[in-house]
């Protein structure tokens, strides 16, 4: 797995990534920016980024929870069947702000332009669930920097919360795709109607 773990800095300090490319051709490569769920940075995250850097992409890969420090490797069924595990999980996801998410995704982009195996000025941008939120939430900060922008199973992608998603995306310039849940709390269908 051709990957490079690099440090970022942040506004708020060094955001730890990892840089996967693809195996078999030389680069340069668009690049696209992968953002992590709220279960952290995890083995099947970085077997997601490879597939998507197999497709012929260079993707970073940033950890969010850089603020926090080093933390330990989640268990997403454990989490999910420990009601304590769970609040605790909840408080971790719903730390992260616009204002971060936004300054986080700039840092990213300026790290992105500097690399000279990045093709473009225009990227990609991918999450699922906290993931899709900060997808859309960075395209719709930096409108003209992304080309494509996908949430799967994004959260809370078009509320009632002033710094909502859908309140930014009109400026967009670049195709989103939306994958939504028939049935998710998170993303119901008055948000699903709003965000459209």
């Amino acid at each position: 797995m051709p990957r490079l773990d690099v440090a970022i800095e942040t506004r708020d300090g060094v955001c730890p990534a990892s840089v996967f490319t693809p195996d078999d051709t030389a680069g340069p490569w668009p690049a696209v920016i992968f953002f992590m769920d709220g279960f952290g940075i995890r083995p099947v995250m970085q077997e997601m980024a490879q597939r998507l850097a197999d497709g012929g992409y260079l993707v970073l890969l940033p950890d969010f929870y850089y603020r926090i420090g080093s933390y330990l490797p989640m268990d997403p069924p454990r989490i999910v069947a420990d009601p304590k595990l769970r609040e605790d999980f909840m408080k971790l996801v719903t730390s992260l702000n616009r204002d971060q998410k936004v300054s986080d995704a700039g840092a990213f982009i300026d790290f992105l332009l500097t690399r000279p195996e990045v093709k473009g000025e225009r990227f990609g941008a991918t999450g699922y669930c906290m993931g899709g939120n900060v997808s859309l939430t960075a395209a719709g900060a930096f409108p003209g920097r992304f080309a494509a922008v996908a949430s799967f199973h994004g959260s809370h992608l078009a509320s009632d919360q002033p710094d909502s998603p859908h309140r930014f995306v009109k400026s967009i310039t670049g195709r989103v795709y939306v994958a939504g849940a028939i049935e998710d709390k998170s993303f119901n269908e008055e948000q699903k109607i709003r965000l459209e």
